[in-house]
């Protein structure tokens, strides 16, 4: 349904080691840069990151965040180690979340700029 979906950060330098960093689990790369965006993904461009001058505030009330789906639980795992080591803030550590599904395995955080994000992984090991 989504094609791509844009982000607008406050610091492009940060952004793009927290990035980089949180979604190399997942399997997506820095796919194209320059001095004002940052575009990822694994063969096409689908999440862009915008240095802007008014990214949107942080709200944790609005509901807004980003999931990523992630191959293993592993990646899962690591996806949440790589986002706290690199300035992203704990929003639930990875584990498995029944009240959505027997197999919802998931972790959350919260990037440098206060956005959301989750990845799940929805395999049983």
């Amino acid at each position: 349904m989504i094609d791509h979906l844009s982000l607008g950060v406050s610091d492009i330098a940060r952004a793009r080691h927290f990035y980089d960093a949180v979604l190399a689990p997942l399997g997506h790369r820095c796919l194209s840069a320059d001095a004002g965006s940052l575009g990822y993904g694994s063969e096409a461009v689908q999440l862009w990151i915008l240095k802007v001058d008014r990214p949107v505030p942080a709200d944790p009330q609005s509901g807004l965040h980003v999931c990523f789906g992630a191959p293993t639980r592993a990646s899962v795992d690591a996806f949440h180690a790589a986002a706290v080591a690199q300035g992203g803030a704990d929003n639930g550590a990875p584990g498995l979340r029944t009240d959505y599904a027997p197999d919802y395995y998931a972790a959350f955080v919260t990037d440098p700029d206060g956005y959301r994000l989750e990845a799940y992984c929805k395999l049983s090991a």
